[in-house]
């Protein structure tokens, strides 16, 4: 690749795409790179799932997102986001896994898996978090019935189910599967479900749990995954239990790519957030900036769509020369 891009975005999530439309408004050349399809942690999310923020808060480059109701499910914005891009003629590179980044004399090489190389001025990292989750590394977590990722209810019907975790995916998996007579069961070290979950959905799950629609078991952790049961540990006594399971899905949560930063030259915090300046975005690295969910490290709950895509508007100033345009306290506070 001989162009030397004014700006590579990594990642063609909601934020990345949110970056690139920036470039194109400030007629800087850019290039994304995904490693997947457009908007590809999105198209990963369960397919009866409907966002938790309305939907005038993940829109991007200032494009109206017009919704059937006020939230957004996630087919309205896997088409929302497609739109969006191609109405902005941004340079998309799909299916285009990055491997290393390097910087030489000024100038960004970003390495990818087919085996090019794409030159830039300046790198965007906006990889999210959803790409990897986190792993148990207990026996049988590779299995075939075993997934990190919940999809749709119907192949589960009348079957068992062991969901691990106790925040908004386990809960909201295990409500729908209940709901097309699945016989589940949360399965959480801790000793109730955490705080970060919905508001709204706490009353449900703990009515279906009481009712014993739902079955619980706290306090304990997963030891060992076989063909049809899940070895669990009492945190507390040390107790053994068997669980009959059909099926297993992992909900602990996911981690952002802190391979490629680090390869990238990116100084981590103990929390696996990149260090970088609050106002601009831009790392350690002069040129090299993060933006949406992958700065705030392991704690994911903090950054989402809605106050991700305003890090796209502020690292372009920058990048642009331009002073740049306050962003929202909460996110400063990052």
């Amino acid at each position: 690749m001989n162009e030397t891009y004014d700006i590579l975005v990594v990642g063609g999530g909601p934020c990345g795409l949110a970056v690139a439309i920036e470039a194109a408004k400030s007629n800087l050349s850019h290039v994304v790179l995904e490693k997947g399809s457009v908007t590809e942690s999105v198209r990963r999310y369960p397919r009866r799932m409907r966002f938790f923020s309305t939907a005038e808060n993940i829109e991007i480059g200032g494009i109206p997102f017009p919704v059937s109701n006020v939230k957004a499910t996630r087919d309205e914005a896997l088409q929302y986001y497609r739109k969006v891009a191609g109405y902005f003629h941004l340079n998309l590179r799909l299916f285009t896994e990055v491997t290393d980044i390097a910087k030489e004399n000024g100038v960004f090489t970003v390495s990818t898996a087919k085996g090019d190389d794409y030159r830039a001025k300046n790198v965007v990292i906006a990889t999210g978090y959803f790409d990897l989750p986190r792993r148990l590394n207990v026996p049988g977590e590779d299995l075939p019935h075993v997934s990190h990722y919940y999809d749709e209810p119907f192949r589960y019907s009348y079957s068992r189910v062991a969901i691990v975790g106790g925040g908004n995916s386990a809960v909201e998996a295990a409500l729908e599967l209940y709901r097309h007579d699945v016989d589940v069961t949360l399965v959480h070290r801790g000793d109730d479900l955490r705080q970060t979950v919905k508001y709204w959905l706490i009353p449900d799950v703990k009515n279906r749990i009481k009712e014993g629609k739902i079955k619980a078991v706290f306090n304990v952790e997963i030891k060992k995954i076989t063909q049809n049961q899940v070895l669990l540990e009492n945190t507390q006594n040390g107790e053994e239990t068997i669980l009959p399971a059909d099926f297993v899905f992992l909900l602990v949560g996911y981690l952002p790519d802190a391979s490629l930063l680090l390869r990238a030259g990116v100084q981590l915090t103990e929390t696996m957030a990149p260090v970088h300046d609050k106002r601009t975005f831009e790392t350690n690295v002069p040129g090299l900036y993060v933006c949406g969910t992958v700065i705030a490290g392991v704690q994911t709950e903090k950054v989402f769509i809605e106050n991700g895509r305003e890090h796209a508007r502020a690292l372009v100033d920058h990048i642009a020369g331009r002073p740049v345009r306050a962003v929202d306290e909460l996110i400063l506070r990052m």
